[in-house]
């Protein structure tokens, strides 16, 4: 999954983006309000987390324009500002989500996970597809209740595949959200990554259409 980190803080943004990137996110930051509008309208993200004190205005500026224009990415504000008339203006913006600092790391992860989950409907913290499993909290992998060793850049890419099941996933789609944009994967990798995938979980789990992308499977498709 990726994340857009808006926060002109570059300590706490240095602190925040490591631990969202040990918990297998792709972090891309923006230091102000315009820099962040920009990467909104122009890159593929699964959720925001947006300080609202930005150098160049209050966050929820920002917020409520991409509302307004029917950008509905989740978007998980995160501020110093404690009084309710500020959170109440946050969530009259557009926001799913408040975090009051100082504030653990941890927290801020396990309320994107969930943000990103209810985003494709998804309730509980354990996606399951058929008799494959993934923890979202801890990110591993079960496969007919066994442990399946899988690389980070694999498990963000099963992570991906097991949100959006059954719907078919594009390979651009794939690349825009599942790879860091400075380093997009070359025409094959995906390819790769996909057949490694299905050596570990089974062929016949993700499906390939043609023209269209891939597509994880609950069931073994029949013979007949």
């Amino acid at each position: 999954m990726k994340c857009l980190l808006v926060e002109d803080d570059q300590a706490l943004a240095r602190e925040l983006s490591q631990a969202l990137q040990d918990g297998d996110w792709i972090v891309e930051r923006a230091e102000n309000g315009q820099e962040a509008d920009f990467l909104v309208r122009t890159e593929a993200y699964d959720t925001v987390i947006l300080d609202i004190g930005l150098p160049d205005g209050d966050g929820t500026r920002w917020l409520s324009s991409w509302r307004e224009d029917g950008i509905d990415l989740p978007v998980l504000i995160l501020t110093a500002r404690e009084r309710w008339a500020d959170k109440a203006a946050g969530f009259t913006a557009g926001a799913d989500d408040y975090v009051t600092k100082p504030f653990e790391p941890a927290e801020v992860l396990f309320r994107l996970r969930a943000l990103v989950r209810r985003t494709h409907g998804h309730a509980h913290p354990v996606l399951k597809v058929g008799e494959l499993c993934l923890d979202t909290h801890t990110q591993h992998v079960t496969l007919v209740g066994r442990p399946v060793s899988l690389t980070a850049q694999e498990t963000r890419l099963l992570s991906y595949l097991m949100h959006a099941a059954p719907r078919v996933v594009s390979r651009s789609e794939l690349s825009e959200h599942v790879y860091d944009r400075d380093h997009e994967p070359d025409s094959n990798v995906i390819d790769v990554q996909v057949s490694r995938l299905r050596r570990k979980l089974g062929a016949w789990r993700i499906a390939t259409l043609r023209g269209q992308g891939y597509r994880l499977l609950a069931d073994e498709p029949s013979d007949t």
